[in-house]
C-alpha cells in the first residue's frame, strides 16, 4: 500500500507557513521546501524565508544549500526530496511538502524526462547573447527551430528559453519533439503525493497582498539585501538566482536601468505574473483538495484536511 506525502502548494503570498505552523502544533512534521529561490544562501527577504524561530519550532530542509553563483535543477530536487521523505520516516516523523515551485512538484510526482543535462559553458555562451541581444530575440531564435515550445514561451521567459535554446543546439533536435518521443513512464507506487492547494477566491486581493508584501520586504531591507549580491563580481544577471523574480528587478536598478519606484513596480508585476502561472499549474491538478487562502480559518482547514490523511498511516504525538 502507498504512503500518503501530503504537499501544500499554492501561489506566492497565499500562506503557505501559516499552514505549516498550524500543522505543527497537532503532528511531527518535518518540511521539505519546495521552492527554486530559498535554497540560495544569502536571499532572506525577498524568498520571504521561514524566520529562525520558525526554523527552530519546526525542521525545514532545502534551505541555505546553495550559493548564488551555483545552480540546482529539478532534477537534483528529486533526488534530494526523495532522499529526505526516507530520512524522516525512518526518524519515526512525517515529510510535508510545502512550496509553490510548481516545476519541482511535477519532477517529483511524474519523474523526469530524458532530455539533455545542463551544459554550463553553452549557458554562459546563451546568456551572454541574451545580455547582448536580448530574450526576445533568443525567443525568436527558437521560434525558427522550435515553433511550438516557442508558441508556449513568453519572449521574456529567460529560464525556459534558454532551457530550450539549450536543447536544440546540444542535440540538434527540438525539445518539443524529444518531449514527444518519450518513453511511457512507470509509475512509482511507494508514495502517494496528496495536494492542498491555497488558492484565492477573489485575484484581485491576492494582487493586493502581492504588493503589501513585497512593500514590507523593500522596507525591511530588501535593496540592500540584492545590493550585497550585486557587489560580487561572480554574480550576473543570467543566474538563476538573480533571474529570481524580486530580485532581478532590482538588480536593473542597480545596474542604473530604471529607478527604484520602476523596478518595485515591475517586480509587483512579475510578482503577479508568476502567482498566475503557478494558479494555471495548480488548476490543472484534478486531485487537489483547494483551500481558499484568502478565508480567515484557511490554516484550519489545512489542518482539517491534512489530519484524516495522517491519522491512517501516522500516531499523533
Amino acid at each position: 500500500m502507498s504512503l500518503p506525502i501530503v504537499c501544500i502548494a499554492g501561489p506566492t503570498a497565499a500562506g503557505k507557513s501559516a499552514s505549516t505552523l498550524a500543522l505543527a502544533a497537532d503532528w511531527p512534521i518535518e518540511i521539505i521546501n519546495v521552492d527554486s529561490a530559498t535554497i540560495y544562501r544569502g536571499m532572506d527577504i525577498g524568498t520571504a524565508k521561514p524566520s529562525p524561530e520558525e526554523r527552530e519550532l519546526i525542521p525545514h530542509h532545502l534551505l541555505d544549500i546553495r550559493d548564488p553563483a551555483e545552480s540546482y535543477s529539478a532534477a537534483a530536487f528529486r533526488d534530494d526530496a526523495l532522499r529526505l521523505i526516507d530520512e524522516i520516516l525512518a526518524r519515526g516523523r512525517i515529510p510535508l511538502l510545502c512550496g509553490g515551485t510548481m516545476l519541482y512538484y511535477k519532477a517529483l510526482r511524474e519523474g523526469l524526462d530524458d532530455l539533455p543535462r545542463a551544459d554550463p559553458a553553452l549557458r554562459a555562451q546563451i546568456d551572454a547573447q541574451a545580455r547582448e541581444q536580448g530574450w526576445p530575440a533568443l525567443h525568436r531564435e527558437l521560434a525558427m527551430v522550435d515553433p511550438r515550445t516557442a508558441a508556449r514561451l513568453a519572449p521574456n521567459d529567460s529560464q525556459r528559453i534558454q532551457r530550450a535554446v539549450e536543447i536544440y543546439r546540444l542535440t540538434g533536435t527540438p525539445m518539443s519533439e524529444l518531449l514527444a518521443k518519450r518513453p511511457a513512464r512507470e509509475d512509482d507506487k511507494r508514495l502517494r503525493y496528496l495536494t492542498i492547494s491555497l488558492e484565492p477566491s477573489d485575484r484581485l486581493a491576492l494582487h493586493e497582498r502581492i504588493r503589501q508584501r513585497y512593500m514590507a520586504m523593500v522596507q525591511a531591507g530588501l535593496v540592500e539585501e540584492v545590493a550585497r549580491l550585486h557587489r560580487r563580481p561572480d554574480l550576473h544577471a543570467g543566474l538563476p538566482s538573480v533571474r529570481c523574480v524580486g530580485y532581478r528587478q532590482l538588480w536593473d536598478y542597480l545596474d542604473g536601468a530604471t529607478s527604484l519606484d520602476e523596478a518595485i513596480e515591475r517586480a509587483v508585476a512579475a510578482t503577479r505574473q508568476l502567482a498566475k502561472r503557478q494558479l494555471t499549474w495548480l488548476r490543472s491538478q484534478p486531485d487537489r483538495m483547494v483551500v481558499d487562502c484568502l478565508a480567515g480559518d484557511a490554516a484550519d482547514q489545512v489542518r482539517q484536511l491534512a489530519g484524516p490523511i495522517w491519522r491512517q498511516d501516522f500516531r499523533a504525538r
